[in-house]
């Protein structure tokens, strides 16, 4: 039996502190969440209004109806899915290889090659620079121009090699070299198969990046068949902000207009809660392998 220890009177005034601290903070995140997910189900009249706080009011699905019929939002979804798939597969065979490259003591010239890495976070060449180079090698309003410019971030290399560092026995790397592995079949059978909690967090890191990624294809794409889903919600974004500032029209024209600014409101919350549903879902399946890969790094030093 464990032993009960006792708590003073100033334990439990903390305590109590800490259960206020965490309850408050609960209700921050919850709210907004709480708030698209009635918005997404309320009259759009209640919602622009403000009557619409919290919980729904006057429910209606009419918003989920006109985002299942709309094709473009599912052509978006769909790019969306590709685009994030490819992407992180893309990034992760970058990372991966270069982060255990620099880990590696005997890897010839890793301080020149980490300090160049570090030099392109301070020092870019910037958007215009970046556009010409990406319209050269023929990726204007193509699948690649969306994956490849942002094919390695340095940050998460800089992550990853700490990881390789800190976690993997330097010891095992040896006894494999000793008993004739090449380099390439100790990454692949010894290395990658210790490596999934750091593999799970930049595919977390990456996908997340991706699926929330927009800009890319604001500057890159024209071709609305390529359009991923976060630029399509944009757009329903600046239609709704279109509609609310013309103040120069009347009649049947003004009536039909401030129609679109309703349905406009009601797609955009609908649309919020299916673009965030995927990484929902995923989350908890990565949760136990992005808390050990964050922290390993800090607890082995």
């Amino acid at each position: 039996m464990g032993s009960h220890i006792p708590q003073t009177r100033t334990d439990k005034l903390f305590n109590v502190f800490v259960y206020i601290c965490i309850t408050f903070a609960l209700l921050i995140v919850l709210y907004p969440l709480i708030y698209i997910i009635s918005a997404s189900i309320s009259n759009p009249s209640y919602v622009n209004s403000g009557k619409m706080w919290l919980f729904p009011k006057d429910i209606t699905l009419e918003g989920y109806k006109l985002i299942f019929d709309n094709k473009e939002i599912w052509q978006g979804y769909l790019m969306t899915f590709f685009y994030t798939g490819l992407g992180t597969l893309i990034n992760l065979i970058v990372t991966i290889p270069a982060a255990y490259a620099l880990s590696r003591k005997d890897f010839f010239g890793r301080g020149i090659f980490t300090g160049m890495f570090i030099l392109t976070m301070f020092f870019s060449g910037g958007l215009i620079p970046t556009y010409l180079v990406v319209k050269n090698l023929g990726m204007i309003n193509t699948v690649w121009a969306m994956v490849l410019p942002n094919a390695a971030a340095v940050w998460n290399i800089i992550i990853s090699r700490v990881f390789f560092q800190s976690t993997i026995p330097k010891g095992l790397e040896e006894a494999a070299i000793i008993d004739g592995a090449s380099n390439l079949k100790l990454f692949t059978k010894i290395i990658l198969p210790l490596s999934a909690p750091i593999i799970a967090v930049m595919a977390l890191f990456y996908g997340v990046g991706h699926w929330n990624g927009y800009f890319n294809a604001l500057i890159y794409l024209s071709d609305r068949k390529l359009y991923p889903l976060q630029l399509v919600l944009r757009e329903i974004l600046v239609l709704q902000d279109m509609s609310s500032n013309n103040t120069n029209i009347t009649g049947e024209m003004a009536q039909l207009m401030h129609s679109k600014q309703q349905l406009a409101a009601i797609i955009k919350y609908g649309v919020m809660i299916v673009s965030t549903l995927p990484v929902i879902i995923v989350y908890p399946f990565l949760q136990r392998y992005f808390v050990k890969g964050v922290m390993i790094g800090s607890l082995k030093g």
